[in-house]
């Protein structure tokens, strides 16, 4: 029993990790929806209409990101429109890594390194995972010809 008790929380904070970083694309879609559907619910809309109103506010923040991603040539928009999805992405996985840090290690000073690490890393990976979202670029470039 003693040896499944660390293996067991092992496979968990990496079940947590994995899913941290799959959906840490999601993360501004998500805030923009619960900002939404919690406005809703407070106008009067209900609980299934605050719940509906959410889940297409947050769809449709998604899908304007990827329609812009996929129409906009100025490769610097394109990396600023990335970056704003990237940046809630980073803010999660600070706090995320925070919460598993503290319950792992007394020292604030490494629970902030690790921290970091951890935003870092979810940033990097929010940033490649958003950035090969985006539409390929017009037909015939990039194909190799033999």
């Amino acid at each position: 029993m003693i040896i499944f008790g660390p293996l067991l929380v092992l496979v968990g904070i990496g079940f947590f990790c994995w899913l941290l970083f799959t959906l840490a694309v999601f993360a501004l879609p998500f805030f923009v929806g619960l900002t939404v559907g919690i406005w809703a619910f407070h106008t009067g809309a209900g609980v299934l209409g605050g719940i509906l109103v959410g889940i297409v506010a947050g769809g449709a923040t998604f899908g304007i990101g990827q329609f812009a991603l996929g129409f906009i040539p100025w490769t610097w928009l394109r990396l600023l429109i990335i970056l704003l999805f990237v940046a809630p992405a980073t803010v999660a996985g600070y706090s995320a890594t925070h919460g598993i840090a503290q319950m792992a290690m007394p020292s604030t000073t490494w629970q902030m390194i690790f921290s970091v690490i951890g935003a870092i890393a979810v940033s990097v990976t929010a940033f490649v995972r958003f950035a090969g979202m985006t539409a390929p670029g017009p037909a015939g470039q990039g194909m190799v010809r033999g």
